[in-house]
């Protein structure tokens, strides 16, 4: 009797498990057909709804639960995006763009359904007012070769993503209004958590990672007690949570006012009036654009009192965050992304003098010492330096730093510095296609075998990172833990080795200034 019930006698359910996966799943929607298994052995999934579509009634609500299908959904190709901002010019998109794009996409390394590989979840950069998951520069196939399963998700943006009014809050069961793109991110994170185990991967061990926004996003995720237990390490990419030349992150009632007027400015004064704006209406009247807006003051995150119920950085702080292990770090030159933002810098008259507007007269020779100015052209450098710290090395730095004095997780920092005829700068972003192995040409110049083997290295440390909370591996330079200001981080570059931290006596000079108050801590800018 026991064999037979082991055998799956007496009505049981064989086991699974050790059943091959292939592009036949079932989730608790429904069941999926997606991309048969490539050459490589890896099978993916695109376009899969794990919430319902945001639209009619459902725009400004928080995510709800995806409806359910019958039969089989196609799953070959990549759902709608969503709704993005035209952030460096031009018009907006409309090409494949819909409110009903809360989909996700898998790429899955494992062999059989029951090999609980680690899962790693991406969150893309933009601002909270651009970007997909679902572009083919985001392919998982070369990390899934790594014996992952990886997730790409799309998250509402701008407008649709993070505005805030009293009438909203009021349909919101007590709830604040104006987060909708992070509790989408915690929605797909329920949906991992619940059906990932379908596709091989470990509900259990899910890496977050991201860059840029979704980097910032990460640590919010950190800070919120409605992520607790959905992902139980992170990697941030550029960016974080930490004040920036940014200034405060938007009160809430500031938000809330926005809000209000944008309903005057539509012609729309309530909540049913302004759900029946069109979608591409909404978007025009209210797109970001770095050049109008360089401080994010439009519809981005907000501390709403429940996703997070309180500042980022004063949770950190606390030891409140949720302690997971943490990779973080940024790249070399990430200023060069955001210089026309720097400080005026045509003389050396003109650079101390805006110096002393941003940091005060008597802190002029401590700024200095920080980023000198001997000449017009280290005036350059060192105010595009600061740009780049102010943005995003400032800030990540914080969050690594304050992990590590707070948190009981290791924490793991990198400086990205490849460069070459492909990548000849490393500036913001250009780690990107390194990690996910997607190093298409750029122009007439193809990536070197130089190129290809950083991309497997950071691919390692980063699959191994996403499997124990430790990046290091048979075969790979040594990367030291992080423990604390100054200490050693790894080198990512021509070269890939241990060294000094990049940028301390820059970041502390910064540090000075929430510690002297001229920075305040009320609100976290993102």
């Amino acid at each position: 009797m026991v064999i037979l019930s082991a055998c799956g006698g007496n009505g049981s359910t064989p086991d699974q498990s050790a059943a091959p996966l292939d592009n036949h799943v079932t989730t608790a929607s429904g069941s999926l057909v997606g991309n048969a298994a490539d050459a490589s052995g890896i099978v993916s999934f695109k376009g899969i709804p794990y919430a319902a579509a945001p639209v009619g009634n459902l725009r400004w609500k928080e995510p709800q639960p995806a409806q359910k299908w019958t039969g089989a959904r196609d799953a070959t190709t990549f759902g709608a995006k969503c709704w993005a901002a035209a952030a460096f010019g031009g018009p907006i998109s409309t090409d494949g763009v819909s409110e009903d794009c809360l989909f996700l996409n898998i790429w899955s390394g494992a062999k059989t359904r029951g090999a609980k590989l680690p899962v790693m979840v991406w969150l893309h950069g933009g601002g909270f007012q651009f970007g997909t998951g679902s572009d083919d520069s985001l392919d998982g196939t070369s990390l899934a070769k790594k014996n992952v399963v990886m997730v790409t998700i799309n998250y509402r943006l701008g407008v649709f993503g993070h505005l805030s009014r009293p009438d909203l809050d009021a349909e919101s069961n007590g709830h604040k209004s104006g987060m909708y793109g992070i509790e989408d991110q915690i929605a797909a994170l329920k949906w991992v958590k619940d059906n990932i185990a379908s596709f091989g991967g470990d509900p259990a061990n899910v890496t977050v990672f991201g860059e840029s926004a979704g980097s910032h996003a990460i640590g919010l995720l950190m800070a919120s007690p409605l992520a607790t237990g959905l992902f139980q390490k992170a990697i941030g990419e550029s960016g974080a949570f930490w004040e920036s030349e940014h200034g405060e992150m938007k009160p809430y009632a500031d938000a809330q006012a926005m809000g209000t007027a944008l309903g005057t400015q539509m012609n729309a004064p309530t909540l049913a009036q302004l759900r029946a704006v069109p979608a591409l209406t909404l978007e025009t009247a209210t797109n970001w654009t770095f050049a109008t807006d360089p401080g994010l003051t439009n519809f981005s995150p907000i501390v709403d009192g429940y996703v997070l119920p309180e500042n980022p950085y004063i949770r950190f702080l606390n030891g409140r965050q949720n302690d997971v292990p943490l990779l973080a770090g940024w790249n070399s030159d990430e200023g060069l992304a955001f210089f026309n933002r720097a400080l005026p810098h045509t003389t050396i008259q003109s650079y101390t003098s805006a110096a002393a507007t941003e940091f005060g007269p008597s802190n002029v020779t401590a700024f200095e010492q920080a980023y000198p100015a001997s000449s017009i052209g280290q005036a350059t450098q060192s105010a595009q330096a600061l740009i780049g710290d102010q943005v995003i090395k400032y800030q990540t730095w914080g969050w690594v730093t304050q992990q590590q004095k707070t948190g009981h997780s290791a924490v793991f920092v990198y400086h990205f510095e490849q460069t070459s005829a492909y990548n000849p700068v490393a500036t913001h972003a250009t780690e990107v296609p390194y990690v996910f192995g997607n190093l298409t040409p750029n122009g007439n110049v193809t990536a070197s075998a130089q190129d290809l083997a950083v991309s497997d290295t950071m691919q390692s440390y980063w699959t191994n990172f996403a499997r124990s909370g430790n990046p290091n591996g048979a075969g790979l330079p040594q990367w030291p833990q992080y423990t604390g200001a100054g200490s050693q981080t790894m080198r990512i570059g021509n070269v890939i080795q241990p060294g000094p931290e990049e940028g301390t006596e820059r970041f502390q000079f910064l540090d000075k200034f929430r510690a002297k108050g001229l920075i305040s801590v009320s609100q976290p800018p993102l």
